[in-house]
């Protein structure tokens, strides 16, 4: 009887997900997502309903984020090709909903500066903060969801 052949993810496992580039920006993500985490829960909106959109979106990102990082590093892609379609779709739903929370954060951030009075400037500042990061991740996920959707496609053909 001969091995079986190796069907697995082209996903890269153990250390060497830090050395791939679509993984390196898993750490970027992490990062942004966190950012934007924090920064929001700091700050204050002017409609909780977009806050609470806003928190659910970074942390289900942060939470899968490092989820599927340390998935990748114990090796659990490779035991099937399926984990190529899993990372494509999640990216691209990130990214999709990172967009969805940038635009409502900066809508906030504009209507916090347009009716409150100066004293909120902090506020502002923390809620533009929240808006940028929320934008680059969302540049971010985007490229990850690219990336990932050429590797798929190279490792089918």
């Amino acid at each position: 009887m001969s091995a079986p052949t190796d069907t697995g993810s082209p996903i890269p496992s153990g250390m060497k997900v830090c050395s791939s580039v679509p993984e390196l920006l898993m750490l970027v993500e992490f990062v942004f997502g966190g950012l934007v985490w924090i920064l929001v829960a700091s700050s204050r909106v002017p409609f909780a309903p977009n806050q609470g959109w806003v928190m659910f979106v970074s942390v289900f990102c942060f939470v899968i984020t490092t989820l599927l990082l340390i998935l990748y590093m114990a090796g659990v892609q490779k035991r099937s090709s399926a984990w190529n379609a899993v990372d494509v779709f999640y990216h691209f739903i990130a990214a999709v909903f990172y967009l969805s929370i940038a635009v409502l954060e900066a809508n906030d951030t504009r209507f916090l500066f347009a009716n409150f009075p100066p004293q909120f400037a902090k506020i502002h500042k923390i809620n533009i903060a929240a808006s940028v990061f929320a934008f680059l991740a969302t540049l971010v996920y985007t490229i990850h969801a690219i990336l990932s959707i050429l590797r798929w496609k190279s490792s089918s053909s």
